[in-house]
């Protein structure tokens, strides 16, 4: 339930989108979202930006900002990738479906294998989809239904797919994500542990359960480098945000922590699953 978990190759690209300043503007970004401050994110976007490359060893591929997509830096809704396999996501809001165009594009060029969603009556948004590198499991939340959850299954056909209920406005990658090979981590909200049940019944896979203080702290990336020797890293919710949870995460001892704040892009619905495009085998150049 991450990107990605046992059974993936290793990761040698990920690919990013700048910050726009009609996001950090509230112009245009819908209704519910605040101004941000646009230093701060696009700094914390260059953070991230920088771990993937220099401490992860990813080739980073960076889509320039598009004021006309206050939340493209969000691509992580835009695709579901496995192997070399893209699923183009239809994103439940209209607003945002032009965002795809470009992540389409980037994938192309890599190399990937494009897969549309041509149903209109499917939504489909990446961030509800939890890979463990053994199956699928599609969260059916507002911005994700049955019909999606069900490309998604015709898509990746090597793998089982199981829909779980989100009881909450949250993606369910907001409220649980892999934090290891084998180990679920979750938040301790009633929807995330409502969702951490419903995925074991539905597995036939044992996974180990961690419970985080905070749901977003859960919103993690478990990623295996392709540097030889390297052990896997965690990529999470650090440098002051979601302090309560910090210490919980050290127990997971099979990976390497490695912590990024999101906390300004937090504000436009941002978690670390969102703001990155991870892929897990070497397309071709």
């Amino acid at each position: 339930m991450g990107t990605p978990g046992e059974g993936l190759g290793r990761c040698s690209h990920a690919l990013i989108r700048g910050v726009p300043e009609s996001l950090a503007s509230g112009e245009g970004a819908g209704a519910g979202i605040p101004a941000l401050d646009l230093a701060k994110a696009q700094r914390e976007h260059g953070v991230l930006g920088g771990k993937l490359r220099q401490r992860l060893g990813l080739q980073l591929l960076e889509l320039p900002p598009e004021e006309s997509l206050p939340l493209g830096p969000l691509l992580g809704d835009t695709a579901v990738i496995q192997g070399d396999t893209a699923l183009i996501t239809r994103p439940w809001s209209p607003a945002r479906r032009p965002e795809v165009d470009g992540v389409r594009k980037a994938l192309q060029d890599l190399g990937l294998r494009i897969v549309e969603m041509g149903d209109e009556n499917a939504t489909l948004d990446g961030t509800d989809v939890l890979f463990t590198g053994r199956e699928f499991f599609v969260g059916l939340s507002k911005w994700t239904n049955h019909r999606g959850a069900e490309i998604v299954a015709d898509t990746f056909r090597d793998f089982a797919v199981s829909t779980v209920p989100v009881s909450s406005p949250s993606h369910l990658r907001g409220l649980c994500g892999m934090g290891g090979p084998r180990t679920v981590v979750a938040g301790s909200s009633d929807a995330a542990q409502k969702a951490v049940r419903a995925m074991a019944v539905l597995t036939d896979h044992p996974y180990a359960s961690l419970t985080l203080p905070d749901d977003a702290a859960a919103d993690c990336l478990f990623l295996r480098p392709g540097l030889p020797g390297v052990p896997p890293f965690l990529l999470h919710r650090g440098g002051g945000d979601l302090p309560n949870s910090q210490e919980a995460l050290q127990k997971l001892s099979e990976v390497t922590l490695v912590p990024v704040s999101c906390s300004e892009l937090e504000k436009a619905g941002a978690g670390l699953s969102s703001l990155c495009l991870v892929l897990s085998t070497r397309p071709h150049s």
